[in-house]
Formats: structure tokens, C-alpha cells, sequence
């Protein structure tokens, strides 16, 4: 199996899906210790071939209702489907059933007070996670005490006492409660961890569609009065040529004039945005980045004494970075931007981030050989590495001497 299909089966290379993942591999590996758990038991007891055979038959049971019931409770719990009421019922039952048989074992003395608090103490421990995430934490607080109250009742009146009993209890005040909160709080942290990454989308996106706006406001700013005018004179212009009015053309030649005024004011609006200014850009980089809830820290060095020339290559190597971190980089959580000069006499932009993918598809993109050609009009140059921790780096260097 290729190391892409791995990748999409574990949820991508990061981010919230994977770690709901791993969450579901967690609850099916509790059901697995405690299967390895039983087998330990039934293989270090002495409880006769029958008490065996029921345990093992009822523990295989107990074991397949905990792994189905944990994984239908976080999909619950994460609102991916309903809630496993009747699991839950089969569940407790199983465990009741359990405890019952251990009790019935030390009762007609195939087993002795040690071997009984040990399955107990297994048995409680395990059963306390899945009823908790099932259901509302009132209602499962209260299925997760009861039935560890019945099993120990149960062992009390079978014969279990002294220490072994003492035992018992002590474990299960302690390791119920701790179960039956680990494994909410395991729910809870996955669902915690998706509404962020929610909440990272959507700022992104408002990111985008702020800047949209603030590109309509300016275009209707610069477009909306003269097209005005233009509707007023060309209606102006058609009623004095139908009337054979001379003016019409001086009317006509106003409509001319606006419109190359237009068309120069509409090509600095566009310009503003075709142009990437090195310090415009790294505050950008800055706003959207964070806005998409990615730290980014920025070490300006010599940018300020940089030619407008150099700036605007760099900026667009920032601009073409930003972009690329936003849209490559899943569950990136840093971004490091310096410019600096290096020991050849250079100026060099550095541009590192996390959570890229160590073995990215072949892409068709343009991004970086624009980059390329870019760098090459002011004798630079472009260089990516990328690292199995996911570290991407971008650097672009142009000689001091054509950036003076």
C-alpha cells in the first residue's frame, strides 16, 4: 500500500481529522489491553475448565460491546451520529453478567479473594470510560457509580472480605472515576480541536472577504462618479445630435476625456495591487496568517535600506509565500519570515513554516517559477527545502550590488 493511500486513510498529513483518528485507534486499543488483560487472567487462575470457558466466553462479549460502544459514544459526542442508548444497556447488563460469574466463582470456591478483586478491579476500570461519553454527564455519572455499587455488593455478600475487598474499593474510587473522566475529556479535546480548525477557516475566509470589500470600495470609488457622469453626457450628447446641435460633439469629446481618465485611474487602483511593496507585504503576511491562526514572527534586518526594485521582488516572494503556507501548509502553526545579508554579500529572505507535507504530489502550479523569473530580472535566485518534520523553508537571494 502506497504512503499516499496511508496518509488519506490517518486523515492527511495534520490537522483535526487526524487526531480524531487517533483519538477512535486510543478507545479500540483499551478494548484490546483489556482482552489481553482476560487472557492474562484466565491463563494465571485456577478456576476449573467451565469457569474458564464462561469467563472467557463473557469476557469476549464484555471486550466487543466496550470497543463498539466507545467508538459509536465519540462519534456521538462529536455530533457524527446518534446517541448508542441501547449499547449502553447491553453494555451494563454484560458488565453485571461479568461481575455476577466472578462472584458465582468465589462463592462455590473455584477461585479465592485475590484472584476475585483482581477481575473486579479490571473490570470496573474499564467499564467506567464509554457510558460517560455516551451519555449526559448526569445520567452517565449515575450508570458509571450504580453498577460498580451492585458488583460490590455482590462480591460482599459472595464471601469477598479483609483486604481483597478493601482492595476493590480503593481501586474502583480511584480508577473508575479517573476513566470515566479520561475518556470525556479525550471527546471533548477532539471536538475542542475541530471547532478551532472551524474557526481558523472561517477567519481565513473573512480575511479574503475583507479584502474583497476594501477592492469593490475602491473600484466604486474610482469608477462610480465618472461613470455618472459618462451616462449623463452620452444621454446629453443624444438628444443635441438629434436635433443637429453642434454641441453634441463637445459633449462627446467631455465623454472621451472621463473615460481615459477612468481608464488611468482604474490602472493605479490595479497597481496598487500588482505591485508588491516589501513592507506592505510583510504586514500583510503578518495580518493574514494570524487571522488564519498561524504565529508568524518577522525579523525585518536591512529591508528598509533596500532599492524599491529589490523590495518589490521580495515582496512578491512574501506575497507568493503567505499564499502558498495558507494553502499547502494543513495545520500549520508557525511562520518565520527574516531578511538579512549572508557572508557572500547578498541579500537573502528566508520564509520557514511547519505542517508541510514531507512528500507532496507533483503539482501544476506557477507560483514559484514566476517567483523564478522574477528574481532573474534582478540576478536572483530561488531555493525550497523541505524536511521529514514537515519543515518547509523558502529562500530568495539577490547580489547586494544589484540591489544597490
Amino acid at each position: 500500500m502506497s504512503v499516499d493511500v496511508w496518509v488519506e486513510r490517518f486523515g492527511g498529513p495534520d490537522g483535526p481529522e487526524r487526531y480524531r483518528r487517533y483519538t477512535l485507534a486510543t478507545v479500540v486499543f483499551l478494548a484490546a489491553t483489556e482482552a489481553a488483560l482476560w487472557a492474562f487472567w484466565i491463563a494465571t487462575t485456577e478456576a476449573g475448565t467451565l469457569g474458564l470457558a464462561l469467563v472467557a466466553g463473557v469476557g469476549t462479549v464484555h471486550v466487543a460491546v466496550q470497543a463498539r460502544l466507545s467508538r459509536a459514544a465519540l462519534l456521538h459526542y462529536l455530533g457524527a451520529g446518534p446517541r448508542p442508548v441501547w449499547l449502553v444497556a447491553l453494555y451494563a447488563a454484560v458488565t453485571v453478567a461479568m461481575a455476577a460469574l466472578g462472584c458465582a466463582l468465589l462463592a462455590t470456591g473455584r477461585i479465592h479473594g485475590g484472584n476475585l478483586a483482581a477481575y473486579l478491579v479490571w473490570l470496573l476500570m474499564y467499564y467506567a470510560g464509554p457510558p460517560m461519553l455516551a451519555l449526559p454527564r448526569r445520567a452517565g455519572a449515575m450508570v458509571v457509580g450504580a453498577v460498580p455499587v451492585v458488583a460490590l455488593g455482590a462480591a460482599a455478600a459472595s464471601g469477598l472480605s479483609g483486604g481483597s475487598l478493601a482492595l476493590v474499593i480503593g481501586a474502583g474510587l480511584l480508577m473508575v472515576p479517573f476513566m470515566a473522566i479520561a475518556l470525556r475529556v479525550s471527546g471533548w479535546s477532539v471536538r475542542l480541536i475541530e471547532e478551532l480548525a472551524r474557526a481558523r477557516a472561517t477567519q481565513a475566509r473573512l480575511a479574503v472577504a475583507e479584502e474583497r470589500l476594501r477592492f469593490g470600495r475602491d473600484l466604486h470609488d474610482v469608477l462610480g462618479r465618472n461613470l455618472a457622469v459618462v451616462a449623463l453626457k452620452s444621454e446629453l450628447a443624444v438628444e443635441l445630435a438629434r436635433r443637429g446641435r453642434e454641441e453634441a460633439v463637445a459633449q462627446m469629446e467631455e465623454v472621451q476625456r472621463i473615460a481615459q481618465e477612468s481608464q488611468r485611474e482604474i490602472r493605479a487602483v490595479v497597481r496598487g495591487y500588482r505591485t508588491a511593496d516589501l513592507h506592505a507585504e510583510l504586514a500583510g503576511a503578518r495580518s493574514v496568517l494570524e487571522a488564519a491562526g498561524i504565529d508568524c514572527r518577522i525579523e525585518n534586518g536591512p529591508a528598509a535600506r533596500l532599492p524599491a526594485r529589490t523590495q518589490v521582488a521580495l515582496g512578491w516572494v512574501v506575497r507568493e509565500g503567505t499564499t502558498n503556507v495558507l494553502r499547502h501548509a494543513q495545520g500549520a502553526s508557525r511562520c518565520e519570515v527574516s531578511v538579512r545579508t549572508t557572508i557572500s554579500g547578498s541579500v537573502a529572505l528566508l520564509m520557514e513554516n511547519d505542517g508541510a507535507d514531507p512528500d507532496p504530489r507533483p503539482g501544476t502550479g506557477s507560483g514559484l517559477p514566476g517567483l523564478r523569473e522574477r528574481l532573474a530580472e534582478v540576478d536572483g535566485a530561488l531555493s525550497t527545502e523541505r524536511h521529514p518534520d514537515g519543515t518547509f523553508r523558502l529562500t530568495a537571494t539577490i547580489p547586494w550590488e544589484t540591489a544597490e
